[in-house]
């Protein structure tokens, strides 16, 4: 390393982080993150990460100068510790608290997590926000905050996120009130149905309907159901499903769905499990028995036909009058009545040619996930979707179109942006690409897996909202006040003795002090300006942002084209998305490419010494191998690596990964030369020593002292990388980390070739060295004495090489004994390398002895050790003494 790296303030987070704090604490908040930071369920946003997650990265990166940090108690508005005048508190010391971070024993920082810190003249960078989680985190702590990204619909959510410590709850509840007092009866009346149990109407809280082709061979129509279960029974003591007839069509229970079952309307006995679709997307007549693919049909019949088939309601007048939760709550068959207040529904939205233009227009684009490719088998095209409306029925798109325009004729701005926030993140659960999960009775999210998957009996939600029901207007309208409040009183979650805890509300709140922009991270202007870049930057082709943001950009367009930059457009940028799209021919090599770009304008965007730490998804030593070529390429050298709980499902199946890493890296200095050999020798010391050290004191698995490991393996390779040299050739990353990998793996020890090969190195080395060499190793100064790898001479250190007399005599004495077999490869290459010198013939012993890829190996090392090339030619291939 240059002087200048070798001189900077290591951080905290390079010197320890306390990843099984933060894990008890991301286990609790993945599972209930409207508790525990509300702020980030207002609107929907991919692979978001963890708040607490990125809270622990700022108050391990962010601090540093003890002199420019404040800590204040939460509850206890601008008093910091010294001030409130709690003893034990009061006496904090910042700097001791940062000195004391230490890889066996992260946790002294860790005391000021539930506190209300604040830091001095920091600015941090975030060119991916994304979801805005780490500028959110970066603000609370007082610091200057900047964020970037290319979609725009990324660009809103932030804002609105970022703004809301600034916004009056109480606009946004007059807000509402006035688009409540405005449309929600015109909405509501649409949703109402007859209670089966008197002469009143209950709210609808789902419609249940079911797609219809017709037989190719007979023309029967057939009903798409996989199976015929509408829901498992809640509301009732005995386990069970709802299911639907499929003679009758009434709603029936059945004590087991896979089991004969009998109606309890008409007698009819069926199984509820056989339905009309079966494996490999075909449908099967219960006419005639055709089997046909869907998607065949579908381009010959068109899209398919909607059937309303039940309905879940709740009946407040029931449930006013004392009725038990069974009656004033179920499901039951649509009616005729429920069938004319759609077509009702239908007429108004054919009739009312304002309201179409608060709908989009555009076509669904194409692309790697709307379309079949290698990242998603779905397509919805050959599902007869054609225009994003395709996705909603009509009665849908006429609450949709009242809603907006409602919002659009209000006069406060920021109210209104935040009632379009929540109507957009309402999409994802009003929209007839959506199913009902049975096994928990409540409507799926649109993005479950992150993917275009249209079902084939799709769930209708009450747009507005009723007394119960999830994912409605209302609800939405609900979570984005909250998220807001948090943002202007924040609290702080976390774990104490084993048992959560909550602090009193913190002064600090979000935001204030940011500057955000819309646009392709690689054309930032800014140069040598942030003291930290905390980011998530995209993984392959995990998620393809773009596509799946199209969805939302269509609608929030139709209020926000001609008040922002990048709302003009038909659909989000998807060339300049670094990401790995096969519909665009991007793959590995543009990913890599476009990702060296990134960190390039990271790297000059950073100050000097500023500090670069994000989150990257685990995966192979391949993936990893690449990243650290691209980090290490345009100059960082990596100075830790961690594992963290993830809350992030895989694109495609919601496969779930088991943990992200995060990464932390700053600016290299001059790179060294090096030999493999010696920083394979320094990696597996590194290693050790780490290893020692985690399990001296912490509980952490082998998986997760492994990750902390390779970030220890990787900081000595950044210091030389470009300069690794092994048998002449320059090594790159990706042949490195397989290298780091298997030495991790396979608990790879030194011994006493490696000291002997590390005291050959040096210039001058003496028995301190040899000393501390050996320490933690499986070589012994006792063990190289014993081989007169070295001895004392008159007080003077000896190394044992081939110039020395005493290591040579040793030597030739077993050699004497058995012709040398029983030597080590060591000795038998010094000896060599011995008559070699005086003129004397190898040829023999090379032909009695099985120079094996480890005798190579250990000739490269001692050639590079030592300066000698001669050890190579020694034992190349078909080398006699004659060739010398």
């Amino acid at each position: 390393m240059s002087r200048e790296s070798s001189e900077r303030t290591e951080l905290p987070i390079e010197r320890g982080f306390p990843i099984e704090r933060i894990n008890e604490i991301a286990e609790k908040e993945g599972r209930a993150k409207m508790y525990y930071r509300p702020i980030y369920t207002m609107h929907k946003w991919w692979a978001r990460r963890l708040g607490c997650v990125f809270r622990s990265i700022s108050l391990y990166t962010l601090l540093d100068d003890p002199e420019k940090v404040e800590v204040f108690e939460p509850g206890h508005e601008d008093e910091t510790l010294a001030g409130w005048g709690n003893e034990s508190d009061a006496n904090v010391d910042v700097a001791s608290l940062l000195g004391r971070v230490d890889i066996s024993d992260p946790e002294s920082l860790w005391e000021l997590y539930p506190k209300d810190v604040r830091v001095e003249d920091k600015k941090v960078l975030d060119p991916f926000m994304g979801g805005g989680t780490s500028l959110v985190e970066a603000s609370r702590f007082g610091a200057e905050v900047v964020g970037n990204d290319l979609n725009p619909v990324a660009w809103f959510v932030t804002k609105k996120e970022l703004d809301a410590g600034q916004t009056d709850v109480k606009e946004l509840e007059a807000a509402f009130e006035k688009v409540k007092a405005d449309v929600s009866e015109e909405i509501l009346e649409y949703y109402r149905t007859p209670c089966p149990h008197g002469d009143h109407e209950a709210d609808v809280m789902y419609n249940f309907w079911v797609k219809e082709l017709d037989c190719v061979s007979c023309g029967h129509t057939v009903p798409l159901f996989k199976d015929y279960r509408v829901a498992k029974e809640r509301y009732v003591d005995e386990p069970g499903y709802n299911v639907l007839c499929p003679d009758c069509g009434a709603v029936t229970t059945s004590d087991d769905w896979q089991s004969e079952s009998e109606c309890g309307e008409c007698g009819n006995e069926f199984i509820p499990e056989e339905g009309n679709v079966s494996r490999g997307g075909k449908y099967n007549c219960s006419e005639c028995g055709q089997k046909y693919a869907i998607t065949d049909a579908i381009a010959e019949q068109g899209a398919p036909e909607m059937r309303l088939y039940a309905v879940e309601y709740y009946c407040g007048h029931c449930d006013n009058s004392g009725e038990p939760k069974a009656v004033h709550k179920g499901y039951k068959q649509a009616q005729e009545a429920d069938l004319r207040l759609y077509e009702d529904a239908v007429g108004e939205w054919e009739s009312s040619e304002v309201l179409h233009e608060y709908v989009p227009d555009e076509k669904i684009p194409e692309g790697a996930i709307t379309a079949a490719s290698s990242v998603s088998g779905n397509d919805v095209f050959q599902h007869g979707y054609e225009k994003w409306t395709d996705m909603y029925n009509e009665r849908q798109m006429l609450a949709f179109a009242k809603i907006l325009k409602s919002i659009d004729d209000l006069e406060d701005v920021e109210a209104a942006e935040y009632l379009l926030l929540a109507f957009s993140d309402s999409l994802r659960t009003n929209t007839m690409m959506v199913s009902y999960d049975m096994g928990y009775n409540k409507i799926g999210d649109f993005f479950r897996t992150n993917s275009f998957n249209p079902p084939m009996y799709p769930v209708e939600n009450n747009v507005w909202g009723t007394t119960f029901g999830r994912g409605t207007f209302k609800s939405s309208v609900e979570m984005v006040k909250k998220g807001i409040e948090f943002a202007s009183s924040p609290t702080e979650r976390y774990v104490s003795d084993g048992q959560s805890a909550e602090t009193e509300a913190f002064s600090k709140g979000v935001g204030d002090n940011v500057t955000l922009s819309l646009g392709d991270m690689r054309k930032l202007d800014e140069e040598n300006e942030f003291d930290a870049v905390i980011t998530d930057p995209p993984y392959y082709d995990n998620i393809i942002y773009s596509e799946v943001a199209d969805y939302f950009y269509v609608w929030l367009k139709i209020l926000l084209n001609g008040r922002y930059d990048g709302f003009d457009l038909d659909a989000t940028p998807r060339a300049e998305s670094i990401v790995a799209n096969p519909y665009l021919g991007k793959g590995s090599e543009e990913f890599e490419s476009e990702l060296h770009e990134a960190f390039t304008a990271i790297k000059k965007a950073l100050k000097e010494n500023g500090t670069l730490a994000f989150t990257y998804h685990h995966s192979d030593s391949d993936s990893w191998g690449e990243l650290l070529e691209s980090l290490c390429d345009v100059g960082f050298e990596v100075t830790a690596t961690y594992p963290i709980s993830s809350d992030m499902n895989k694109f495609i199946g919601g496969e779930t990964v088991e943990f992200d890493i995060v990464i932390v890296a700053r600016p290299a200095g001059d790179r060294e030369p090096i030999s493999w050999n010696s920083l394979r020798r320094e990696i597996v010391r590194t290693a050790k020593d780490t290893h020692t050290r985690l399990t001296e004191n912490r509980d952490l698995t082998e998986g997760d002292i492994g990750v902390i490991e390779m970030g220890r393996a990787f900081h000595e390779y950044s210091k030389h990388h470009g300069e690794v040299r092994r048998a002449g050739e320059i090594m790159d990353a990706k042949t490195v980390v397989d290298e780091i990998y298997g030495i991790i793996q396979e608990g790879s020890d030194i011994g006493e070739v490696d000291v002997f090969l590390d005291l050959l190195e040096m210039d001058d080395p003496g028995y301190s060295d040899l000393n501390k060499l050996t320490r933690g190793t499986s070589a012994s100064p006792e063990q190289l004495s014993d081989e007169k790898l070295y001895h004392m001479d008159n007080g003077e250190f000896v190394l044992g090489t081939w110039r020395d007399e005493v290591r040579i005599a040793y030597i030739q004495e077993r050699v004497n004994g058995d012709d040398g077999v029983g030597l080590s490869p060591l000795a038998k290459l010094q000896l060599l390398r011995y008559r070699y010198e005086r003129g004397k013939s190898i040829e023999n012993y090379l032909n009695k002895w099985d120079v094996d890829d480890e005798m190579r190996e250990l000739a490269e090392g001692l050639a590079e050790a030592s300066s000698d090339d001669v050890y190579r030619r020694l034992i190349s291939g078909g080398t006699t003494l004659g060739d010398f």
